[in-house]
């Protein structure tokens, strides 16, 4: 027993729970030792229980998944973050990522390839689905930003709307409203999401 990796999941469908507990403990190695409904439970339970994985899911009423993740790093909780969630914009996977997770997957994955993906971030891997990386590293050539651009593009990895970057670089809203359109334009991306995770991925922010 104290071989198996200790498993919390969290989602707010109780069904979801029962599903994920029923598939993992017939695993041999895996072992649910406790279930939470939302991010403030998450966080109690893994403070007690002090689980090797969590299968987290990110959106849920209350406390959502990227604010528990905030806050189990801030308690020093070892913790391992899987993020299995319904939701299939790459979008969702910033902020969980700039959070902590040391994985992400879709709720629709294959029951084998969870247990694969669990095994491997307790293993201490980092696990992003296909999708996910591929966005992650989009970009990735980049074009050449002036220094004002990398100003900027760090500023929008930090979540900051264009009239914060214009506070806090001291610039016109305008001017850095420029700056995005240039700066997205070099990255070849659609949008400021895709511009943050560039941020992210290059260190930037």
């Amino acid at each position: 027993m104290s071989d198996k990796i200790r498993v919390l999941v969290v989602d707010d469908h109780r069904m979801v729970r029962e599903g994920l507990r029923s598939f993992l403990d017939v695993q041999d190695d895996l072992e649910v030792v406790g279930e939470a409904a939302d991010g403030a439970e998450a966080v109690a339970r893994a403070a007690e229980l002090v689980p090797d994985v969590i299968l987290l899911d990110l959106r849920m009423p209350g406390t959502d998944g990227v604010t528990a993740l905030r806050e189990l790093t801030a308690r020093g909780i070892p913790s391992r973050v899987l993020v299995i969630t319904s939701f299939t914009e790459p979008a969702a996977v910033l902020p969980a990522v700039r959070a902590g997770a040391a994985g992400y997957v879709y709720k629709d994955v294959d029951p084998p390839a969870l247990a694969a993906a669990i095994r491997s971030v307790h293993m201490g891997h980092t696990l992003l689905h296909p999708d996910v990386a591929r966005v992650l590293t989009e970009g990735q050539s980049g074009a050449n930003l002036t220094p004002r651009e990398r100003q900027v593009l760090t500023e929008i990895g930090r979540g900051r709307s264009n009239r914060e970057i214009a506070r806090s670089l001291g610039l016109a809203e305008k001017t850095v409203k420029a700056h995005v359109s240039a700066i997205l334009a070099k990255l070849g991306v659609q949008d400021r999401t895709q511009a943050a995770l560039y941020a992210v991925r290059a260190g930037l922010a």
